[in-house]
């Protein structure tokens, strides 16, 4: 380390880092400077152009916080010819975007370009023709130190970078940091995997997921840049704190074309105002559902008994029913969309009438075929026959009309299971109807019986373990042409429908064929702490690799119990004071029914406190947040109240140690546990 020596080579690399920074202001001075008058034809090329110009000015802001590069590759001299084209005992800089000086030269190399790659991959075992790999240490935006290892120096030992280390722990206060310069090997792997796979990574508390989830994003849209720019990039969260809390790493990526949203944005057909009882979601979210909705949609379907009669002029044609029936038939067999079998329907039935025409004598062409299609007959016939279905009615008609579900789940769904799904009151009109979150994916699976849903060219998928089957349909809908990458842990799955396997859950996804990577080296959690959470795993998720923290943190964790439950509220008060004496935020984590009474004795002793996705100030630290909204979220240090509160909040005891495994893990320096009441067995 060579923090403060401020001999020639942090000199020359500051002097490079401004340089840099001058190239980048320039880049962005020609972008603004752009005339784009005399180039474009007409105002709708101008407009398109002009878009693109912005993007790219925003692209090319300097992130004051975001350091420019964040690492130097020297590569070993060529000796010959043989050797990568033009990588002889050149040096780049590795950063967050490319960077070029007036002559076009680069300064800073994009991270995602290939010659990037042994910045993250090479090794002692592996040196990928590096001589040297140099990180550098940044406070706030200025760069105080750099750390060296020569690969190709034998005599050299591996060993973790003490600056890699320190980014890693660096207190944070605010959005998730860009975590672009902490990539690993084995996450890297993973990032820089082709857009034609999918990928499932399964990764415990604090080992990446969700950067190495965007990581990806960006290096897609880097790599195949123009496919994504047709086809869609979309990245999909649990809810919109979550969603706040990611949308500034992207940005920081050199990405700023992706869509983002949570499942129930993507299924918002209708207005959700009602929730499920868990009997209930547990079977809407079942995959047998799509069975019941397909039967149900095609019982609209009325063979013909009568035949179809077009008049044209002084000639009527007719169309027999076995006929029409045959039509009819042949098009359920075909399996293809209800909407677009309706739309076929009468174009096939005007060819029939075109071939009586042909066999008469007449010569009928392709406009005759479309005005019969539009003869009122054949109109009436296909509304009868083939009638339009509106997806929510079909939905409010099966949960509120025992009779038609019966008929429709007979022999799928159990009549225990039909009763839990039926409504107490029917509901009189779609607009009336309280919905529930569950009944927006019904309805969604519907309309994709209907009309075909638009796929992206890529979908991330966070959080993962949370979603039923029915909702893993919803997103695979949206990837059918495209690929996916699914990122989550099976421990973390806090709904009672949760994924017990990957394997189910691609499944339902549509991706059977996807990798699942397992990721079990932890950069955020303290050992200590991980070690103590992971005593629930043998219960909440059998089969599963323990994270092996790299972080060694003595003293990061401690148990403290309260006399009393009166005596609760001071010790939770007392722990989270003491956290805020030292750098960083601190998050105080309990059960939902706890989090009134705490709220009250924070602001009774002048403790100002956040919710959750609010953003976190150097004067106020401190955020409440109910146990339910914990997921993905990360503190310095975390005070958790009432273990026993988190697990009884839930309606059955697996969900309720899953949820106190999310809660224990989401502490980046130190835990403390406080409680009265006696802690879950599992515990110890």
């Amino acid at each position: 380390m060579h923090a403060h020596d401020q001999t020639d080579p942090l000199a020359r690399e500051r002097g490079h880092l401004d340089a840099s920074r001058s190239a980048l202001r320039a880049m962005r001075a020609d972008a603004e400077a752009l005339d784009i008058r005399d180039v474009t034809a007409n105002w709708v090329n101008a407009a398109v152009l002009e878009r693109q110009i912005d993007d790219r000015i925003k692209s090319l802001a300097d992130l004051a916080h975001t350091p420019l590069f964040f690492g130097r590759l020297d590569y070993l001299r060529a000796p010959g010819a043989d050797r990568a084209e033009g990588a002889g005992g050149e040096r780049f800089y590795i950063g967050r975007r490319h960077v070029h000086d007036a002559d076009g030269d680069p300064m800073v190399i994009d991270w995602r370009a290939p010659v990037s790659q042994p910045f993250y991959r090479a090794s002692k075992k592996d040196p990928m023709d590096i001589a040297l790999r140099r990180r550098f240490g940044y406070t706030g935006g200025d760069l105080t130190a750099y750390e060296d290892e020569h690969l190709s120096d034998a005599g050299e030992a591996e060993r973790t970078s003490a600056l890699l280390q320190r980014e890693i722990e660096r207190p944070r206060v605010g959005p998730m940091r860009d975590i672009v310069a902490t990539i690993q090997p084995e996450q890297d792997e993973i990032v820089r995997s082709g857009l034609e796979g999918s990928v499932c990574v399964q990764g415990g508390p604090g080992t990446g997921k969700t950067a190495v989830g965007l990581h990806r994003v960006a290096y897609l849209l880097y790599a195949h840049r123009e496919r994504l720019a047709r086809t869609g990039t979309l990245v999909i969260g649990p809810n919109a704190s979550f969603l706040h809390y990611i949308e500034q790493v992207l940005p920081a990526l050199g990405e700023l074309e992706v869509k983002q949203a949570t499942v129930g944005d993507l299924v918002a057909h209708v207005a959700v105002r009602g929730a499920d009882d868990p009997a209930a979601a547990l079977v809407k979210g079942d995959a047998r559902m799509a069975d019941v909705l397909r039967r149900a949609l095609r019982s609209h379907v009325t063979l013909p008994t009568e035949p179809v009669v077009v008049v044209r002029g002084s000639r009527r044609w007719r169309v027999p029913a076995y006929e029409l029936e045959e039509i009819v038939r042949e098009l359920l067999a075909r399996d293809i969309r209800y909407g677009a079998a309706r739309d076929a329907l009468p174009q096939r039935i005007a060819h029939a009438v075109l071939v009586r025409m042909e066999q008469s004598g007449e010569a009928p062409d392709d406009r005759v075929q479309d005005a019969v299609a539009r003869n009122a007959a054949v109109k009436a016939a296909v509304k009868a026959i083939w009638p339009q279905v509106d997806p929510a009615k079909l939905v409010l008609r099966l949960l509120s009309d025992a009779e038609f579900l019966a008929a429709h789940a007979d022999g799928v769904l159990s009549e225990e299971e039909q009763r839990a799904i039926l409504w107490a009151r029917p509901a009189r009109s779609v607009r009336s109807a309280t919905w529930s979150a569950a009944d927006a994916v019904l309805i969604d699976e519907a309309a994709d019986l209907v009309t075909r849903t638009h796929s992206l060219g890529h979908v991330v998928l966070d959080e993962a373990q949370d979603l039923s089957p029915m909702q893993y349909r919803a997103v695979g809908r949206r990837c059918t042409t495209g690929s996916a990458t699914v990122l989550g842990d099976l421990a973390q799955g806090t709904t009672p429908w949760a994924t017990r396997s990957w394997a189910e859950a691609l499944g339902h996804l549509g991706k059977g064929d996807a990798v699942v990577e397992e990721l079990t080296a932890g950069f955020r959690v303290p050992r200590e702490v991980i070690a103590y959470a992971s005593r629930l795993l043998p219960d909440i998720a059998p089969g599963l690799a323990e994270v092996d923290s790299v972080r060694e943190s003595p003293g990061s964790l401690a148990v403290r119990r309260a006399d009393g439950a009166g005596a609760l509220d001071a010790a939770c008060l007392a722990a989270c004071e003491e956290a805020l004496l030292r750098e960083g935020s601190v998050g105080l984590i309990a059960a939902d029914s706890r989090v009134p009474a705490l709220a009250e004795a924070l602001k009774a002793a002048g403790v100002t406190s956040l919710s959750p996705g609010e953003e976190t100030t150097p004067d106020t630290r401190l955020t409440l947040v109910p146990a339910s909204l914990a997921k993905g979220l990360e503190y310095d240090y975390v005070v958790l109240d009432e273990p026993a509160a988190v697990v009884d909040g839930e309606p059955d005891e697996r969900t309720g140690l899953r949820r106190l495994y999310v809660a224990l893990t989401r502490a980046v320096s130190g835990l403390t546990v406080v409680h009265a009441a006696d802690l879950p067995a599992q515990l110890g």
